[in-house]
């Protein structure tokens, strides 16, 4: 399984940016997928998540209301949608998926140790 993140970039507070991510390898079965993001100062921290078999959207606290996750119009594809961007939300991004089951899915997609596919990372900057 390989994870191909893209569309991060330099933009300005305010602005919006669309990260997308693919899943190539095992496209026979639905993975959950979720996007964490981190700086050198704290750790891996839980963005937004899809769940693998109902496609319910998730999304941390510290980004409700300025992100949407949604899944691609190809199997195991994920994009999410950056509104209104802060200074705040400068990170690397990297995108996630596991074909693990879940009792409670959406308690699942929110945890770091659930995954064990990982993207390259993306690098957002969000200039003030």
């Amino acid at each position: 399984v390989q994870l191909q993140a893209s569309g991060g970039g330099l933009v300005q507070a305010g602005d919006s940016l669309r990260l997308s991510c693919a899943l190539s390898g095992r496209t026979s079965i639905s993975f959950h997928m979720a996007w964490f993001r981190q700086t050198p100062a704290k750790e891996r921290e839980f963005v937004a998540g899809v769940t693998g078999d109902t496609g319910a959207a998730v999304y941390g606290d510290s980004v409700k209301g300025h992100v949407t996750i949604s899944r691609g119009n190809v199997r195991n594809t994920v994009v999410l949608q950056m509104d209104s961007l802060k200074p705040e939300d400068t990170a690397v991004y990297y995108c996630a998926a596991t074909s693990k089951t879940f009792s409670a899915p959406r308690l699942g997609v929110k945890a770091r140790e659930s995954f064990d596919n990982w993207g390259q990372g993306t690098l957002v900057t969000v200039s003030s």
